[in-house]
């Protein structure tokens, strides 16, 4: 191993390393990064590219900012791991800083948006069992097809996706699959059984699919009106992402559970957590759910300095300013291969007539990074310090490339 340290490797001998030693589950663009700051990363050549991805929004915040760095050195001086076996000083203000943000009265921290999807999972049957009365084992929670909610064998259960579901059966039940954006099939979906109701409100790795105006209003709605929990899932579109803190505020409403992760941490570190009423996280008992590293101090402090750095630095102003700007500039680009732009905020998603892959190379060679998504459609992403200079200088390259 130090024989490979001291040597200066290229960018095709880390492809071939990584092809021969790691897990081929991901199909990654051809660039190695070695280091990255604000929307800027460079590669092991010190090439220069503009991230337009930003981390699938883990990044919101902007690569190794400054104050969250900090926060990042100081703590790990002091303590990074107790288990929650002990208390630290770090998770109750943590805690604390969540409920003043968003008005829910507890929350339940984990590390990644998967694992705080299944703690949601878990906390909706358990309240369904005891608190609406549903008989044991026969909860149902209702999903959109479409959804992307992470990748334990539960939540790939009830995935409309085929590839994502293919030989990991057993599945687990008791889940529902309804059209996203359909408030009638919501409606026809519930039953007696039904404890909750799942939905990303805009769909991410769909493709950047927004609803029908008013479909979350009308959703929450009719959960409340069946004493069903509306759970969201922001974990992509919180913090700032779609020009609001989190998208559910374009319609005015309050879920029941709040489901966060990525930018909660800036990208420093997996932090992630589920918030809702007393009566909802109430449902665990000592010894029912944990997690070592959940809520550990070094996660609690990243965290409250990355919710700093939005609030202060007005990151979700940014995105709405920046976001309309950016979508009006590329919804002004003539392409024959372009069949729709759509988006809010500083998140746009792109769909081609033709798979979206070459392109995403061919803005790579050009200093852009991005993404496709479900074959067809180019994620556009930044991270939210973008300035209106660096969004021109990417549309250049972008209307080049889609010409």
């Amino acid at each position: 191993m130090a024989a490979i340290e001291e040597q200066i490797l290229k960018t095709q001998e880390f492809i071939e390393m990584e092809d021969r030693y790691a897990a081929h589950n991901y199909k990654p663009l051809d660039v190695v990064i070695e280091r990255a700051q604000g929307v800027w990363v460079y590669d092991v050549e010190g090439v220069q590219y503009l991230d337009c991805l930003a981390a699938y929004s883990a990044v919101n915040q902007g690569h190794c900012h400054p104050r969250i760095l900090d926060t990042l050195v100081e703590q790990a001086h002091k303590v990074t791991l107790t288990s929650r076996a002990f208390r630290n000083d770090q998770l109750p203000m943590l805690c604390q800083e969540l409920h003043e943000l968003t008005g829910m009265d507890m929350v339940l921290l984990m590390n990644s948006g998967a694992e705080a999807v299944e703690t949601a999972i878990k906390a909706a049957r358990r309240w369904g069992y005891r608190n609406k009365g549903i008989p044991d084992n026969s909860a149902e929670i209702v999903v959109c097809a479409g959804n992307f909610h992470g990748r334990t064998v539960t939540i790939v259960s009830f995935s409309s996706e085929a590839s994502y579901r293919s030989g990991f059966g057993p599945l687990t039940p008791g889940f529902r699959i309804i059209p996203f954006g359909d408030a009638q099939a919501l409606r026809e979906a519930i039953t007696a059984n039904t404890c909750a109701f799942l939905v990303e409100p805009i769909q991410g790795e769909a493709g950047i699919i927004l609803p029908p105006d008013g479909y979350l209003r009308e959703a929450a709605n009719l959960c409340k009106q069946n004493r069903v929990l509306f759970m969201l899932d922001e974990i992509q579109s919180g913090f700032g992402r779609t020009g609001k803190m989190f998208a559910y505020m374009y319609e005015g409403i309050q879920p029941d559970v709040l489901i966060l992760g990525k930018a909660l941490s800036g990208g420093f570190y997996p932090v992630s957590a589920v918030l809702a009423a007393e009566e909802i996280l109430g449902v665990f008992q000592p010894g029912d759910h944990g997690s070592t590293f959940g809520g550990n101090p070094l996660a609690c402090a990243v965290a409250r300095t990355a919710l700093r750095v939005l609030q202060e630095e007005k990151l979700s102003e940014r995105s709405a300013e920046l976001g309309k700007y950016l979508l009006e500039e590329l919804r002004a680009l003539r392409s024959p291969i372009v069949k729709e732009i759509r988006g809010r905020g500083l998140w746009i998603g792109v769909e081609l007539s033709v798979k979206a892959r070459p392109y995403c190379e061919e803005l790579k060679n050009l200093g852009v990074l991005c993404k496709e998504t479900h074959d067809t459609v180019i994620r556009i992403a930044p991270p939210l310090v973008i300035t209106r200079e660096e969004i021109d200088w990417a549309l250049v390259r972008i209307r080049k490339v889609l010409r």
